[in-house]
């Protein structure tokens, strides 16, 4: 039997954490499913047989999809921030999200079907707004805060004034 990891990432799902670990992994490269363990017995938001975990890794980072029932939504207080590398893969990951029953946010912001945060960033937005030429800066923040998906063009073209 394998070493768990040290720190895993529990994402509480209300009984979908396996459709939810198969779309990261079909999605994201460096992503996988693992093991999906089954209920030994009866619990509260299921029934004995039925998936009750899921190891899944998503871009590396070990996370376990927990099938815990209702009433845990998800919040943007926990969110994957994906550094993208240029406009093909920032439209891939949002449109995949988006377009497979997720919902739009601002400033590169998403949410899965699942309620699961995404926050889908652009290297050339994170340094465009941390740029030592804080006019720069500016330009390219309040560039960004004016999208949903980011446009890198428009945060180019914002740096420059």
């Amino acid at each position: 039997m394998a070493q768990p990891a040290k720190n895993t990432i529990c994402l509480w799902y209300n009984g979908d954490a396996e459709s939810a670990a198969r779309f990261y992994a079909a999605t994201f490269p460096d992503s996988h499913v693992g093991a999906v363990h089954r209920a030994p017995g009866d619990y509260p938001a299921g029934k004995q047989g039925e998936v009750l975990t899921v190891e899944i890794t998503v871009l590396g980072m070990a996370c376990l999809g927990l099938n815990g029932g209702p009433g845990r939504p998800h919040s943007e207080a926990f969110s994957f921030q994906v550094a993208t590398v240029d406009q093909a893969e920032t439209d891939r990951y949002w449109n995949a999200i988006v377009g497979s029953g997720g919902q739009a946010s601002a400033c590169g912001w998403c949410k899965d079907k699942w309620g699961v945060s995404w926050q889908i960033t652009p290297i050339a937005l994170t340094q465009a707004y941390t740029s030592p030429d804080r006019a720069a800066a500016q330009r390219a923040f309040n560039a960004m805060m004016g999208m949903q998906k980011i446009d890198i063009a428009t945060i180019e073209a914002a740096v420059r004034g």
